[in-house]
């Protein structure tokens, strides 16, 4: 038997459980504040802390928050649901239930296109519903063997939305690309700063295996604390290849919730898992169903900005620029409105692009920064390759002049002019450089006149030198040319 199953090759399937918060001012039933980083316990009420007495008071902001997630994400909208308690002991959780939406969440039966080794992969959406966070537990030590924890409640009651998948998702790989996709999209609607660091943004895996081409459906696990998509990757990874192990040696899968350790690279169990009735779901008496009428979603769905791959679309048919561009520039609204903004004082789409890919995303990346920070603006940039096509400055000179700009902020005139950069194009000048280089390289100038051709470059390299890159290139090879005959 055990040789049989050793013989059986497996595949994965893994469904995503994301939870987002919203980027509201205050929390989902009350008005305390939902600012991160604050002293522990001080953003608290008798109605985060599920004081007797206390009453939910349903913030109308996240639910549109939860509305524009819904349409962005190609789900569709229920016109009516309700808050329901969902029932279970745990430290973190000062109820002892937590509100959500269990019967009718707010959007169903949508789906996010990703791109896989260049063939696009649909993963669907089971559901998106909207429910209330719970607090944070501090771990004094290894989560596993802590003598004691400590617990904050301020991010109790913090507004979330939980994005759960179909079990499409046919490899790590996929689900890595999966977060990232859907974070983008989430960020170009401005309901979350998805900061996975802060935990505004996290991602639990179910993840099983079955033998491939199978229907059948063995027994899943579910990984939890995966604080970055390299996290997420490299769990899912491990899970696989756990219980791959596991189902060949003729052995069962145990169900249960397991504790990613990034430090080890190495799953732990934490505890068995959760069935949907042991929950012991019904709906909260305190608050109110709601209704959602299609006047309401299409005023939040007005409010909606172009998508991440709409405005790649466009970039595609409007600018004619290739895949691989219209995708990076479109990777972050942020990043995709510089290159429209850039577009309006100099519409060189390509050129604009080749810019801000090889020159701004490398400073940024060395930097460790976000485009949000730089210093440059669309303008300036544009001034630049505007100096170019007016012969101020070289194509090597504009790479120094980026450098400063990016560095200070400075507009490109002003550094030209203060560090003396301006572009040398005196056909006399040029003409007295060109025959001291002449003189001083005999053997190249033989090669040249003898037939090669790559002479020439090394010519031009040697006055562009002499130049300190200043000279005008063109006119440097149309008179070194000239020379040479």
């Amino acid at each position: 038997m055990v040789k049989e199953v050793k013989t059986v090759k497996f595949e994965p399937v893994i469904g995503l459980e994301i939870h987002v918060e919203l980027l509201t001012k205050t929390k989902i039933f009350c008005g305390c504040s939902t600012t991160f980083g604050a002293e522990p316990n001080t953003q608290t009420c008798p109605v985060c802390l599920g004081l007797p007495g206390a009453r939910p008071i349903l913030n109308k902001r996240a639910v549109e928050f939860a509305m524009r997630a819904s349409l962005a994400l190609n789900c569709d909208i229920v016109d009516y649901t309700t808050f329901d308690r969902k029932n279970y002991f745990y430290a973190d959780l000062p109820k002892g239930y937590q509100i959500s939406q269990y019967f009718f969440p707010m959007g169903t039966n949508g789906y996010v296109d990703i791109n896989v080794n260049g063939e696009s992969r649909r993963i669907r959406i089971h559901q998106l519903h909207l429910e209330e966070d719970t607090g944070k537990l501090l771990h004094v030590g290894d989560i596993l063997a802590s003598p004691y924890s400590r617990v904050d409640f301020n991010r109790a009651g913090v507004p979330l939305i939980e994005i759960v998948t179909e079990p499409d998702v046919g490899s790590a790989e996929e689900a890595r690309l999966f977060l990232q996709k859907l974070r983008t999209i989430l960020l170009y609607t401005g309901i979350s700063d998805c900061k996975m660091e802060e935990g505004s943004l996290r991602c639990d895996a179910n993840v099983s295996i079955r033998p491939r081409g199978s229907d059948t459906f063995m027994n899943k696990t579910e990984l939890k604390n995966m604080n970055s998509f390299r996290s997420v990757q490299r769990g899912i990874e491990f899970e696989i290849k756990r219980q791959t192990g596991i189902c060949k040696d003729g052995k069962e899968v145990v169900p249960e919730t397991r504790h990613w350790n990034e430090d080890k690279g190495t799953t732990t169990a934490m505890r068995s898992k959760f069935a949907a009735s042991d929950y012991r779901c019904f709906p909260d008496p305190n608050v109110i169903p709601l209704e959602t009428d299609s006047s309401w979603i299409e005023e939040v769905r007005n409010q909606l900005p172009e998508l991440p791959d709409e405005k790649q679309e466009r970039f595609k048919e409007e600018y004619q620029l290739p895949d691989y561009d219209a995708e990076v520039l479109t990777s972050s609204r942020e990043l995709a409105d510089f290159f429209d903004e850039t577009l309006k004082d100099y519409n060189e789409p390509k050129t604009v692009s080749n810019w801000i890919m090889s020159e701004l995303l490398a400073y940024l990346k060395a930097e460790k920064m976000e485009i949000t920070g730089c210093k440059i603006a669309p303008r300036q940039l544009a001034q630049l390759l505007q100096l170019i096509d007016k012969g101020t400055i070289s194509g090597k000179i504009a790479k120094t002049v980026f450098e400063e700009m990016f560095q200070r902020g400075e507009d490109p005139e002003t550094i030209v002019e203060e560090k003396g950069l301006v572009q040398i194009a005196d056909e006399g000048e040029l003409e007295r450089i060109i025959e001291e280089v002449i003189e001083a390289n005999p053997g190249p100038v033989e090669d040249f006149k003898g037939g090669k051709k790559k002479a020439l470059g090394f010519l031009v390299g040697q006055v562009m030198k002499a130049t300190k890159g200043k000279a005008n290139p063109q006119m440097v090879n149309k008179l070194l040319g000239e020379k040479l005959k």
